[in-house]
């Protein structure tokens, strides 16, 4: 069996494995039956892709989407490791290329989506070419009771027992009862060797607010991100091209993504998605666990997720390359009464109804929490020790009253209303405004008619919202929504509980500040960054494939920073394994050498601008045509100063590119200056 070490470093490009998984690989190479817990970015496909390396034989990969199956196998094939997917998504020659690979014994990771399972076929094949473990990503999917569960999953324990191999199961989202099921479907009930490396993603940014305009409020948290990729995650496929729009409209690009569209345009978004930097989609939950892309920089959610399970996986899309990322969840009351009706109107037992509920209480707790909501969001995964200072709470302490008084009020109207009335009405009732709705029913007479004075309609919807937020009223399905008490509520009412509530009536939290853009490197390092990423997207555009399959961010941040001087320095840049620094390595030397002579005072006042990007295609294009499209012609460049006077230009035409160049230079460099001004543009 091969060393670890080596192969991390000669395949992968890492010095040292992340915090937790070089017991992991031990464990799996060893052949234990393995079931390993840890936060989305944290490195789990090494944990299986590295020992698959290590032990003779095929490592079979059961994972959920075809988009996220063809990522990883392209970024192991870069790589130089022998990896194929057989799935319904695959061209002829691909399917050819795998099985040929199997035959002649190269193929050492074949990846499959568990429907394929259900074939016959599949398991004598399986048997045939010689498979020494199978290795099951998000393995929360075999969970029932769960939110992404995949009937298919349930076939995996059945395969293990025929090949009688071992097995190492793998997912981020597991509370204890999750992780019980996933013992007994694919372990028999036998527990193998667990590894619970914690629920945290310290780089991502937590933050909620209450709704106000919404649709602004994610115009604003886009526009102080503009440039970086994001998802904005929608309740309904109209709300995805709606936001989409004005966001396109708002100087964003900007795309859509839901389960109404094509096939064939849902991987058109995809694959621009994964290729184009600074591209925002806006989706509904059907662009889910395939999505592999490291560089996403910010999540936002226009409404409420649907369970506690389902935002931390969403939120967990950004930041997997452990650069710093950010997340803003809007919520408001309708979402909370959508959600609520969804649970009571749908088919599921009862006992899995209130299930439901308690995951929906514990994302409402997340959203109208008190305090840190790093704090709140892991004991929920059961973790107790918790080092914060990144969400807005922390930032920001919130600003609490006791809000006793007003929700005795508020229960106190529901109760004299008999539990037949929604927020609107009980509302009129506290505030003595007399409608003819309120009139009809006599409840002008009523002992809470207008007790509620102090607060304005405003106000009170703010208290309501938070009132359902903490679970002590719930909209009836049976009484067309009215809001009813939970249990919860009782002691508050009977004067023997006090609650705290936020200062933050819907006005209030109107009032969206835009925070400055993080940079990603400092403003000396940001030209470099940016010549190279200009780099990597000629590259990664030739080749067909996803900026990121080149290097991540965090690899070019690193060349950024560190400047190697040659091919010895560019070895030692995390995620440089031997395969790329043959590959791309002199390409990206000759981008940071160049950057670094040719730095000019005037390029420094781009830095971090828009206009700074495009100077440096501006650099490269000149660096390609400085003797001439044949590489023949004497030697012609253009000053810093006028390269930056080209970069930020408006509206460009010929015209204007020769007035400012002169006839010889705009000769040479004038048509590709202005691809280049266009495609900025």
């Amino acid at each position: 069996m091969q060393a670890a070490a080596p192969l991390l470093k000669d395949v992968f490009g890492f010095d040292a494995f992340r915090p937790g998984q070089e017991e992991i690989v031990s464990s799996v190479s060893a052949g234990e039956n393995v079931l390993a817990i840890m936060p989305t970015g944290g490195g789990k496909s090494l944990c299986f892709q590295l020992p698959a390396l290590m032990r003779d034989g095929v490592t079979v990969v059961i994972s959920p989407l075809i988009a996220l199956m063809r990522d990883q196998v392209r970024s192991l094939q870069e790589a130089g490791v022998g990896a194929g997917a057989l799935t319904s998504g695959n061209t002829p020659e691909e399917t050819d290329a795998v099985w040929e690979g199997l035959e002649a014994g190269t193929l050492k990771l074949l990846y499959m989506a568990p429907e394929r399972l259900a074939a016959g076929s599949v398991t004598s094949m399986l048997k045939r070419v010689g498979v020494s473990m199978i290795a099951v990503d998000e393995a929360h999917c075999v969970s029932q009771w769960g939110h992404d569960f995949r009937p298919d999953y349930l076939r995996i324990g059945e395969l293990r027992r025929t090949l009688d191999v071992p097995l190492a199961a793998f997912t981020a989202t597991a509370d204890s009862e999750t992780r019980d099921e996933i013992i007994q479907k694919l372990f028999d009930g036998t527990p193998p060797r667990a590894f619970l490396h914690g629920f945290d993603r310290p780089n991502i940014h937590l933050a909620f607010m209450a709704k106000n305009k919404p649709r602004d409020q994610i115009l604003n948290f886009a526009a102080a991100r503009k440039g970086q990729s994001g998802i904005v995650y929608c309740g309904t496929r109209a709300k995805t091209e709606g936001i989409a729009r004005a966001l396109n409209e708002a100087g964003q690009k900007a795309i859509h993504y839901h389960g109404g569209m094509e096939a064939e345009d849902r991987r058109i978004a995809e694959r621009r998605f994964q290729q184009e930097d600074g591209l925002i989609v806006c989706a509904t939950v059907a662009f889910g666990m395939g999505v592999d892309k490291p560089d996403i920089r910010w999540v936002a959610h226009a409404d409420l997720p649907k369970s506690i399970e389902a935002y931390y996986q969403e939120i967990g899309r950004a930041g997997r390359d452990g650069a710093p990322a950010e997340t803003l969840t809007l919520f408001g009351a309708d979402d909370i009464r959508l959600r609520r009706s969804q649970i009571d109107e749908g088919l599921a037992p009862p006992e899995r109804r209130a299930a439901d509920h308690a995951r929906l209480n514990a994302l409402l707790g997340l959203a109208e929490a008190l305090s840190c909501r790093r704090k709140t969001l892991l004991s929920y995964f059961e973790e107790s020790e918790v080092t914060c200072g990144r969400c807005d709470l922390c930032d920001t302490p919130a600003d609490v009253f006791d809000g006793t008084t007003a929700v005795r009020k508020a229960l106190s109207a529901i109760l004299r209303t008999e539990e037949w009335f929604g927020a609107g009405h009980l509302i009129d009732i506290l505030l003595g405004v007399e409608t003819d709705k309120v009139r009809a029913r006599n409840h002008t007479d009523l002992p809470t008619f207008g007790v509620g004075k102090e607060y304005d309609r405003r106000q009170w919807q703010a208290v309501f919202r938070q009132m359902m937020g903490h679970d002590l009223i719930r909209p009836d399905p049976e009484r067309h929504g009215a809001l009813r008490m939970t249990d919860a509520a009782l002691p508050i009412l009977r004067d023997e509980a006090k609650i705290e509530l936020r200062r933050d009536s819907i006005k209030a939290a109107g009032k969206t500040r835009r925070p400055a853009v993080k940079q990603m490197v400092s403003e000396e390092d940001a030209p470099l960054l940016s010549a190279l990423k200009a780099k990597r997207r000629g590259l990664a555009e030739a080749a067909k494939v996803p900026a990121y399959i080149i290097f991540t961010d965090r690899t070019l941040i690193e060349m950024a920073e560190t400047r190697p001087r040659d091919l010895d320095g560019m070895a030692r840049v995390g995620g440089v394994g031997a395969k790329k620094l043959e590959t791309y390595g002199r390409a990206f030397l000759d981008v940071i050498n160049g950057a670094s002579e040719e730095m000019h005072p005037t390029r420094r006042k781009l830095a971090g601008r828009d206009a700074g990007q495009v100077y440096d295609q501006l650099l490269q294009v000149q660096t390609e045509l400085s003797r001439g499209s044949a590489g023949t012609d004497k030697p012609l460049s253009c000053s810093a100063s006028l390269l930056a006077k080209v970069a930020q230009l408006r509206n460009a035409d010929a015209t204007a590119i020769t007035r400012l160049l002169g006839d010889r230079r705009a000769d040479r460099f004038g048509p590709a200056f202005l691809d280049v001004l266009r495609d900025a543009g």
